[in-house]
């Protein structure tokens, strides 16, 4: 039997949640540890990332951005915001608002950088390239299903 016959007529075995959950948990725990020195979480440098990258923004459209749930993304920037990393700034109207990047936080991200490229070259070794490359594959793919779920629905 050729891997793409086999491929065909495997079926998953076990809960495909929380294979992905244990997965996410142990890849947490490893960029964390390599970012635990520069003061972040995975989930804060990625927040720090995203509003770096795609901001100011509105927090609606950067839980989006990043498949979050307002609720989650809100309990995650309160501490960061307290920490002068991120603030919350006027909007395009009175009943809007914008998260920003400040300055001390483009200084964490910088900080913070080279311990997440360093976490990122340890999984790829520890996992092998080829590996990593075929997971993000997998998990656009999956992403995508979902995204594409989501405009069938509105």
């Amino acid at each position: 039997m050729t891997s793409d016959t086999q491929a065909t007529t495997t079926k998953p075995s076990g809960c495909t949640n929380f294979k992905l959950r244990q997965l996410t948990r142990r890849v947490t725990q490893h960029y964390d540890q390599h970012l635990s020195a520069a003061g972040l979480k995975i989930t804060q440098y990625s927040l720090l990332t995203h509003v770096d990258r795609l901001g100011p923004l509105a927090p609606g459209e950067l839980a989006r951005r990043m498949d979050m749930g307002a609720s989650t993304l809100t309990r995650n920037l309160q501490p960061m915001v307290a920490a002068g990393w991120l603030e919350m700034g006027a909007g395009h109207d009175a009943r809007s608002r914008l998260v920003h990047i400040t300055e001390a936080g483009l200084e964490m991200r910088r900080q913070a950088q080279r311990r997440w490229k360093a976490a990122q070259l340890s999984l790829n070794d520890k996992l092998g390239p080829a590996t990593v490359a075929a997971l993000h594959d997998l998990l656009d793919q999956g992403l995508a299903a979902f995204h594409e779920e989501d405009t069938h629905e509105d």
